[in-house]
């Protein structure tokens, strides 16, 4: 089995508050973009346990670590299956608050789900797929998601961004979840993010806002410049992408000409 795990953008981040379990409570839309994913292939073998191959870009990480084998593990505990082979071909950028491997993790998950014939429902899902990271469950819906808690809490939201075009850009540099979140300062806006994302997306930039940008927009001259680059040539919006370091912009129409092509090679038409 062939699955396409495709990746996210984060459009609004709140972070809301502290908790008591050292977590952040926030609040997101979290949006799929089909055209950016990683291949991962899952099938069974007769011998017991996993094995796990990776190529496209470098996976640094042992295999036990991936989540992809976490995720069989994970399987693995909870329903006693066995004996898979996993290929991941890895083609979305790490270190880029675009979810690439959390959506590798639910795409395993997913994968057993069908090749053993587990029946799993939606819901069964999601709590394995909460079990494995923040972002994961998003992924088993793939579609626009208000997502609460630390990520794994969610309901569907209406958002239609067809008719637009997508640009991705990821900078040479990552930004580490420690140092995403050592510089937030938690707050509750006055209107929430799920009603600012109301109006109409000429209207969104300085209203929807990403609250790890403050800090890391600052400490990160590379991510700065690529977000105003965006703007430059002409974004209704853009943003940094989750905890980042990959921002995104959002330009009226579909464009296929060189100047979006200049700025990076992820352009896609929504």
């Amino acid at each position: 089995m062939i699955l396409k795990a495709n990746c996210k953008i984060n459009l609004g981040l709140d972070i809301l508050r502290r908790r008591a379990d050292g977590f952040h409570d926030l609040e997101t839309v979290m949006f799929p973009v089909a055209g950016l994913y990683d291949e991962v292939e899952v099938v069974c073998t007769d011998a017991s346990g996993v094995t796990f191959r990776a190529g496209g870009l470098a996976v640094d990480c042992a295999p036990e670590e991936n989540i992809c084998v976490k995720a069989f593990r994970l399987m693995q505990r909870r329903y006693g299956v066995d004996g898979i082979d996993i290929r991941l071909d890895k083609r979305v950028p790490f270190g880029a608050g675009l979810g690439g491997g959390s959506s590798d993790g639910t795409a395993v998950l997913l994968a057993v789900n069908g090749l053993f014939a587990l029946g799993l429902s939606e819901a069964e899902l999601i709590a394995c797929a909460a079990e494995l990271g923040s972002d994961t469950a998003f992924f088993v819906r793939n579609t626009p998601q208000l997502c609460k808690g630390r990520g794994e809490v969610m309901e569907p939201y209406p958002l239609d961004l067809s008719g637009m075009t997508l640009v991705i850009v990821k900078p040479g540099e990552g930004v580490s979840t420690r140092e995403a979140y050592a510089g937030v300062r938690p707050r509750v806006p006055e209107v929430s993010l799920a009603e600012r994302l109301k109006r109409p997306v000429a209207e969104w930039q300085g209203l929807v806002t990403n609250d790890f940008e403050r800090h890391i927009l600052a400490a990160r001259p590379a991510i700065r410049a690529a977000r105003e680059r965006l703007l430059e040539a002409g974004a209704v919006y853009a943003s940094m992408s989750g905890s980042g370091s990959a921002v995104f912009g959002l330009f009226a129409g579909h464009e296929k000409g060189e100047r979006l092509k200049a700025l990076s090679p992820f352009v896609f038409e929504l």
